[in-house]
C-alpha cells in the first residue's frame, strides 16, 4: 500500500538561539542567531532536505516563535499537520554556545513548554497510519503525557506495518539527573531510564544512538554488553555512533569485537560544534534506510551529513541537501572545515534559501535622487515624496490583489514606511544599498554594511546598482569589484539575497557580448547573485550570451529582471517579448515607465492620491499581463 508519507517524527522542538561569538562562555555572548531546533523537528527537516517525505508531531506555542517553527518547518517541505499549537505554554528555547574544541555550553528552557504537553489527543490514528516509517525520541519517555503519546503512535505504526525508529536521544538533565543548567552533560547512570527505554526497544525496528546513550539503554557501561543486552530485548537493527570514527552496525547477532560489525568511516573533517550532529546523522541514515539501500551506503551518508554539522554552526540551518550531499560524496573537499569550501557553501546556499516566485513583476521606487528632483522642480516637501511612495505601495498590492509573484522595488531613505506596508501585502521586496549614481561604487552612508544589512529584515532582498562596463579603467574595475567582493560577502554571511544590477550602457559601447562578459568576470571573481537585474538586450544573442554565462557558472541563480531605464511603454514592451523568449528571465522591474508620469503631476498638486494609485496600477497591469502573454507564447 502506497504510503503518502516516509517518515514521521515525534519529540522535542525547540528556538535554538547560538551564541555567534566563537571562542566564548554563554556569559559573554552578544548576539545570538536563531534558527529551529529539536531532536525530532531537526530529523524532520534533515530528511526533507535529503528528499524524503517527512512530517512532525509535537506542540509549538502560540506566538511568534512557535509561528517561525511553523512557518520554517512548511518552508522546508515538512508537513505540519501533526503540529499542534498550545494555547497556554510557550515553544521551548535552547541557547548554545562553542566555546573551544571540547566545550559546548547548552542550556535548556523547558520549563512546562509547550512540545512537553504534548498527549495521546495530539496523536491521530489516520495521520500515523499515514507514514511508512515513525520516528519516537528518548527524552520524551521521561515525561509521563509525552511518553503516553509515543507509546500509542508506536502502537498505531506497528499496527500498519510501519518502521518504528528509536533515536534515544539521551539528556540526562532533561530526565532530571542532572542540573537544569547542565545540557552540555551527555551521561548519568540511570537504572530508571534504562527500565524506561526497555519496553520500547522491544518494539523497534530500528535504534540509533551514540556509545554514552547506548549504555544508558543496555544498561552497561561496557559498549559491547550494552549492545548484547539492547539484543535481548529487540530484534532490531542497531547503529552505533562513534563520532569522527563513523559508525558500527549489528543487523544480528552481537559479535566478540565492535569493529565486527558494519563499518561506516567517518569523514576527516574538522570539528567546530559537535551539536545537532547526531540529529544530521540520522537524517542522512534515514534517507538509505527508508529507500532499503546497503547499511553500508546508509552509514556513509549518516556520517557524510554528521561531517557537515560538526563543521558548521547552527542545527538544522546547516544540514546539506540531497545535491549537496551527492556532491560532496562524489568530489570530497579540499578542505578540512567544509564551512570554508565555497562550492560547497553555495551549493548549500541555493538549495535551502527562502523559496521565490517563479515570476517577479516589480514596481521599482527605489528612486532618491531622482524623487528629490523632481520634489525641487514642484517645490514639494520630500515627506511627499514618502508620502508617494505609499501611493505606489498601493497601487501594487491593488495590481497583486494577493497573488504571488508581484513585487516592489523601494529604498529607506523615503520608503521606510512603504517597506512596512508592502510586506504586510506580501510583495516580493528589495531594497538599495548602494548611494544613487556612484561610480565607483560606494554604499549608501553605511560605514559598516555588515552591521547595516544585520538590521534589515531577511524577506528583503538586497539590490545594489553598479555602472561597470568591461572597457572601464582597470583601477576603476578593480575598486568597484572590491566592493561587489565585500557585499556579496555581507549578504552570504547574514542570509540575504543579492540583486546585482549591472547597466554598462552610459558608459560605453553595448555589444552582444558586452553585458555577459561582465556577468563572467564576476562569476570569476566568486560572486553569485540570486538576481541579475540587466539592460534590454538589444538582439537574441545578447541574451543568448547572458543566459549561457549564468548557466556556466551559477545554475542554481534565480534568474533575471528585466530593467526599463525609463522608456515608454509600447518600447519597453517591444524589449520584453525578446526577452520573454529566455526561461531564465524571470521577469521584469520596472519605475520611471510606470510612475513618473503620476509622480509628476501629483507632486505638483494636480491629481489626486485616487488619480495617482490608479494611473501607477494600470500601467503595471499593462505590463504584468503583457509579460504573462509573452511567457504563455514563448513556452506554450
Amino acid at each position: 500500500m502506497h504510503s503518502a508519507l516516509d517518515l514521521i517524527t515525534i519529540g522535542r522542538t525547540s528556538i535554538d538561539l547560538y551564541g555567534q561569538q566563537i571562542g566564548g562562555r554563554l556569559e559573554d555572548m552578544a548576539t545570538f542567531c536563531k534558527a529551529v531546533g529539536g531532536c525530532a523537528a531537526n530529523i524532520a527537516i534533515g530528511a526533507a532536505r535529503l528528499g524524503l517525505r517527512t512530517a512532525l508531531i509535537t506542540r509549538v506555542g502560540n506566538e511568534p516563535m512557535g509561528r517561525f517553527v511553523l512557518e520554517q518547518l512548511q518552508r522546508e517541505g515538512v508537513v505540519t499537520t501533526g503540529v499542534k499549537t498550545d494555547p497556554q505554554r510557550l515553544t521551548s528555547i535552547v541557547l548554545l554556545g562553542v566555546e573551544d574544541q571540547g566545550r559546548f555550553p547548552l542550556l535548556f528552557y523547558r520549563e512546562n513548554c509547550a512540545d512537553s504537553a504534548l498527549s495521546q489527543d495530539d496523536v491521530e490514528e489516520t495521520f500515523v497510519a499515514s507514514t511508512r516509517a515513525l520516528l519516537v525520541t528518548g527524552t520524551h519517555f521521561s515525561m509521563v503525557s509525552a511518553a503516553a503519546a509515543q507509546h500509542k503512535a508506536m502502537r498505531i505504526a506497528r499496527a500498519r506495518g510501519a518502521r518504528v525508529i528509536l533515536d534515544i536521544d539521551y539528556r540526562p538533565n532533561l530526565w532530571g539527573l542532572a542540573a537544569p543548567g547542565a545540557g552540555e552533560q551527555r551521561y548519568v547512570r540511570s537504572a530508571m531510564v534504562t527500565e524506561q527505554l526497555a519496553p520500547v526497544l522491544a518494539q523497534c525496528d530500528l535504534v540509533v544512538g551514540t556509545e554514552e546513550e547506548i549504555h544508558i539503554a543496555g544498561g552497561c557501561e561496557d559498549t559491547l554488553e550494552a549492545l548484547r543486552n539492547i539484543r535481548r530485548r529487540s530484534a532490531a537493527t542497531i547503529v552505533c555512533k562513534r563520532g569522527p570514527a563513523g559508525c558500527v552496525i549489528f543487523s544480528g547477532n552481537i559479535p566478540a569485537r565492535l569493529e565486527e560489525g558494519i563499518t561506516g568511516a567517518g569523514f576527516p573533517v574538522e570539528v567546530y560544534n559537535v551539536l545537532g550532529a547526531g540529529d544530521a546523522f540520522m537524517a542522512g541514515f534515514l534517507r538509505g534506510y527508508l529507500h532499503d539501500e546497503p547499511l553500508e551506503r546508509c552509514a556513509a551518508y549518516g556520517n557524510a551529513c554528521g561531517a557537515f554539522a560538526v563543521s558548521r554552526l547552527l542545527c538544522s540551518p546547516e544540514f546539506p541537501t540531497w545535491i549537496e550531499l551527492q556532491h560532496f560524496l562524489q568530489h570530497k573537499s579540499a578542505h578540512r572545515a567544509l564551512r570554508e569550501d565555497a562550492h560547497l557553501n553555495h551549493l548549500h546556499w541555493a538549495t535551502t534559501r527562502r523559496p521565490a516566485p517563479q515570476t517577479v513583476m516589480a514596481l521599482a521606487m527605489d528612486h532618491r535622487s531622482q524623487f528629490e528632483e523632481m520634489a525641487r522642480v514642484a517645490s514639494a516637501s520630500l515627506e511627499r515624496v514618502r508620502a508617494f511612495k505609499l501611493l505606489a505601495v498601493e497601487a501594487a498590492g491593488q495590481v497583486a490583489d494577493g497573488r504571488p509573484g508581484y513585487g516592489m522595488l523601494l529604498d529607506s531613505t523615503y520608503g521606510r514606511e512603504a517597506l512596512t506596508r508592502a510586506a504586510r501585502l506580501g510583495l516580493w521586496l528589495a531594497r538599495p544599498v548602494e548611494r544613487p549614481g556612484s561610480r565607483p561604487l560606494d554604499f549608501d552612508g553605511m560605514p559598516s554594511l555588515a552591521a547595516h544589512l544585520s538590521e534589515w529584515p531577511v524577506c528583503q532582498t538586497v539590490k545594489c546598482l553598479c555602472l561597470y562596463h568591461p572597457d572601464d579603467a582597470q583601477e576603476l574595475r578593480e575598486r568597484q569589484e572590491r566592493e561587489l567582493l565585500r557585499l556579496h560577502a555581507a549578504c552570504r554571511s547574514l542570509g540575504r539575497e543579492l540583486l546585482l544590477e549591472i547597466v554598462a550602457s552610459k558608459h560605453g559601447r553595448v555589444r552582444d557580448d558586452t553585458v555577459a562578459h561582465v556577468l563572467t568576470r564576476l562569476y570569476e571573481l566568486g560572486i553569485k547573485p540570486d538576481w541579475w537585474k540587466l539592460e534590454p538586450q538589444a538582439s537574441e544573442q545578447g541574451w543568448t550570451a547572458c543566459a549561457k554565462a549564468i548557466q556556466t557558472h551559477d545554475p542554481h541563480c534565480r534568474g533575471i529582471l528585466v530593467l526599463g531605464l525609463d522608456a515608454p511603454i509600447e518600447q519597453l514592451s517591444s524589449s520584453l517579448q525578446l526577452a520573454a523568449r529566455f526561461e531564465l528571465v524571470r521577469g521584469f522591474a520596472v519605475g520611471r515607465s510606470i510612475f513618473a508620469d503620476a509622480a509628476h503631476a501629483w507632486l505638483e498638486r494636480r491629481i489626486t492620491d485616487e488619480a495617482a494609485v490608479r494611473d501607477m496600477a494600470d500601467r503595471l497591469r499593462l505590463l504584468a499581463d503583457r509579460w504573462r502573454d509573452l511567457r504563455a507564447e514563448s513556452f506554450a
